[in-house]
């Protein structure tokens, strides 16, 4: 199972690295709240970026420190992406970026909460939220042109399993390594799926 682990990261660092290139060459047609799913993917790269070269230029075997600011830029991110395609009022966007802030300082400054994953997945609940009314309202619009459709679909997919996983995971005292690869591979084949999504989009793009 390890390998099937590893095999499946190392596809999601491929794919991930594809969407990268190719939304950075789409860039320009994209309007003004779809560059906002090219800032999503660019920051969920960089922070990949980060978890592969620090251990081997500064020799750093613990990256979790990089955890809550993971949490706290994919929150305001993902959350300010929906805000804005639901036509929300601008402040819902200040109050995003405060909890964002708000967690870090709490998680760097005072350990609080001890485990991250708490923020997690409150994060990913709100996200699962904003992005099912987002898919709602694009379904229900038929004669706008939802181009990014196909990507708030897997995004919301993706976020409900993955809380799902994280509650299997922490509800299992003794889990097993074998286990422990099944859900994790499991995650990351949903993490291909959106990169997928994300490529056929960029792909498909016209001015």
């Amino acid at each position: 199972m390890a390998d099937l682990y590893k095999t499946i990261l190392f596809l999601n660092y491929g794919l991930l690295l594809a969407v990268i290139l190719l939304g950075a060459n789409k860039y320009r047609i994209l309007n003004h709240k779809e560059k906002q799913y090219f800032h999503c993917i660019a920051f969920l790269f960089f922070i990949e970026f980060l978890n592969l070269v620090l251990p081997y230029i500064f020799k750093l075997d613990d990256t979790s420190f990089l955890y809550p600011f993971y949490i706290a830029g994919e929150f305001f991110l993902l959350t300010g992406l929906f805000i804005r395609k639901l036509n929300l009022p601008k402040y819902l966007l200040g109050i995003s970026g405060t909890l964002a802030i708000a967690f870090m300082i709490s998680k760097y400054g005072f350990n609080y909460p001890a485990n991250a994953d708490i923020a997690k997945v409150v994060s990913n609940i709100i996200i699962i939220c904003l992005s099912g009314f987002t898919l709602i309202r694009e379904i229900k619009d038929t004669s706008a042109d939802n181009r990014f459709l196909f990507v708030d679909a897997s995004i919301f997919f993706y976020y409900s399993v993955s809380v799902f996983i994280f509650i299997v995971q922490h509800q299992i005292a003794n889990l097993s390594e074998n286990s422990y690869y099944i859900l994790f591979s499991a995650n990351n084949i949903l993490s291909s799926i959106l990169y997928c999504s994300l490529l056929y989009t960029f792909i498909k793009l016209k001015k």
